[in-house]
């Protein structure tokens, strides 16, 4: 059975960080690309950071400069550092694992960036 639990989210003021975790299980995590997404109300799910099983990055230009997604294969987790955190960040973050264009999701953990 595939799982991916995201965790470290919660509230946090404006130019604050937070490190968001995403451990899986029942895959070959290290075979996957691995992706951080987000949504909010009345918006659609906004592709945030990603990174290839072979470690090339890409970032959403809302967030360049601000987050870093990393993975550990020997721990089958991959992390979004979150710096200089606004309140158009808040979302619920997703977690998602690709090999072969079969996509795996987590449920998701809430960031709330308000003072």
């Amino acid at each position: 059975q595939v799982r991916l639990v995201e965790s470290g989210g919660g509230l946090v003021q404006p130019g604050g960080s937070l490190r968001l975790s995403c451990t899986a299980s029942g895959i070959i995590f290290r075979d996957n690309d691995m992706a951080w997404y987000r949504r909010t109300p009345g918006k659609e799910r906004e592709l945030v950071a990603s990174i290839t099983s072979s470690g090339n990055t890409n970032y959403a230009d809302s967030v360049k400069g601000r987050f870093t997604i990393s993975r550990t294969n020997a721990k089958n987790t991959v992390y979004l550092q979150m710096n200089s955190l606004q309140p158009e960040d808040t979302a619920v973050y997703y977690c998602s694992a690709t090999e072969f264009y079969t996509s795996r999701w987590g449920q998701g953990t809430q960031v709330t960036v308000s003072s």
